[in-house]
């Protein structure tokens, strides 16, 4: 049963062209976290986010000592490795670089300048890293592909969204009309303030004087629409909201941890069909 929110979720500014989706806990207090029961369900996929009950942060480049957080990173590789023995990863720089991963060996793959991964390999457990910037689930069930995205403003605004779908559709053979698409937990509308010039970017036409709020989950939604996704969803959860249970940059004055978002097909265990 999916767990409910972390007190109200208030409404967003402008319409949420798509339908709600609460993230369900998985109930393990060495690797807390969240994760999409229907796309487990449906499409035999895992596919979810880490939170920050009991300072769970995975941040790489933040200012804690490295030793602690890789200790966390090993907790998750354990938890995960018995059906994803490849962990996947990227330094993000809030671009629209989106790479496409096949026949990679056990380990941990780690990637300078890249914000989105996607692959059909079983066993690859494609990650990124967040703190209010949007995770962007990207599935194509019939071939079994998966992508993976990170997608704060910039990469919004520059494509990457674009970028992903069209590597998963050109790489898997699928078409954008079979590809489905969550957004995942980041900062809604309500509190994501930006200047004119950042809105003028993600809008495409010219902004007001001051600062106003965006919704990327919204725009995410409605890009996706334009490129012939019929079947987006949304978390109803806000990391700056929900700072008990998320980390928030902007909300922290960017002081905060970071989450890791995860997205990937398991390797067919012993006695299980494999699946092409």
């Amino acid at each position: 049963m999916d767990a409910e929110p972390a007190g109200p979720v208030a409404p967003q500014r402008g319409a949420l062209a798509a339908g709600l989706v609460v993230e369900g806990s998985v109930g393990d207090a060495a690797v807390p976290r969240l994760e999409l029961a229907e796309w487990a369900s449906r499409y035999g996929l895992v596919a979810g986010i880490t939170t920050r009950q009991g300072s769970f942060s995975l941040g790489l480049w933040s200012g804690e000592p490295i030793g602690a957080v890789m200790t966390r990173w090993r907790a998750l590789r354990k938890a995960f490795e018995p059906r994803f023995p490849t962990l996947v990863l990227g330094h993000q720089v809030h671009g629209t670089d989106v790479r496409w991963h096949e026949s990679l060996p056990p380990g941990w793959l780690m990637l300078d300048g890249v914000d989105g991964h996607a692959t059909r390999q079983p066993g690859v457990l494609l990650a990124v890293t967040v703190a209010d910037c949007i995770p962007v689930y990207l599935a194509a069930p019939e071939q079994g592909a998966v992508a993976l995205l990170h997608a704060g403003w910039r990469g919004v605004a520059g494509g990457v969204l674009e970028q992903g779908v069209e590597i998963l559709a050109s790489q898997s053979g699928t078409t954008r009309r079979k590809i489905v698409m969550h957004c995942g937990i980041g900062i809604c509308g309500n509190c994501y303030e930006v200047g004119y010039e950042v809105a003028e970017k993600l809008n495409g036409r010219p902004g007001e004087a001051g600062p106003s709020y965006v919704d990327l989950r919204s725009i995410l939604a409605a890009r996706a629409a334009n490129l012939g996704i019929r079947e987006v969803t949304i978390s109803t959860f806000c990391t700056a909201h929900h700072r008990d249970r998320f980390y928030s940059h902007r909300a922290s004055g960017g002081s905060d941890g970071r989450m890791v978002a995860y997205l990937g097909r398991p390797r067919p265990q012993e006695g299980e069909e494999h699946l092409a």
